[in-house]
Parts: structure tokens; sequence; C-alpha cells
């Protein structure tokens, strides 16, 4: 979706996710994104759609991820930390500007009975 201006609007679930390695910061594995995920959104994630929705915001530029020092819990494989890149945060501000935008003057209707 190519909005004016040519920027790229984020999807919901994508939104979803970079929003949660901000709040996560240096704690935003895997596990833990999907955990916040479910708890504070109360959206079942499955480990597939998140991996292939970090995967794409990777593509895209918006998330980057390290490594850190390899777990032996894990077998000696190193658990990935993500992160927004300052790419990824204009296009979330963009998606957000352009969301808040629209629902102003709709807080009745979106607050619900």
């Amino acid at each position: 979706r190519r909005p004016m201006g040519g920027s790229v609007f984020l999807g919901q679930f994508e939104q979803m996710v970079m929003l949660t390695l901000l709040q996560l910061g240096d704690d935003a594995h895997a596990i833990n994104i999907r955990s916040y995920l479910e708890e504070q959104a109360g959206h079942r994630v499955t480990r597939g759609a998140l991996y292939r929705t970090l995967d794409r915001l990777e593509d895209k530029g918006h998330v980057a991820w390290e490594a850190d020092e390899p777990a032996p819990e894990r077998g000696g494989f190193p658990k990935r930390r993500f992160s927004v890149t300052k790419q990824g945060l204009k296009a979330l501000r963009a998606s957000h500007g352009a969301l808040h935008t629209l629902s102003s003057g709709l807080e009745a209707e979106l607050r619900g009975p």
C-alpha cells in the first residue's frame, strides 16, 4: 500500500510487533515478543507468523537483529535480539500518524458502549 508521498504504511500486525520491540528494548527476543503480544494485545501469535513478520520487516529495513552470546541451554546457539531501525521508526510514525488523523473525532464511536 503506497499512500501519497510514496511512503509505505505498515500492516496492523507489523505495527504491533514493532511497538512490542520498542516496549521490550534489550529484552526483545522472539519468545518475549510473542508473550508480550499475547498478554498485552490479547492476540494469539504463532511462532511462524511472528518469524514471517520479523523477516518481512527486516527485508523492508524496519527491523534489525543482533546475536546474543551462545547459550548452553540452547545447544550453543545464540538468541536473536530484535530492534526497530531509524527507517522503521519513521514508517511506524507515519502509520501511527495516519491512524490518529483518521480517527480524530471518532473517540466516542471507537470507545464503544
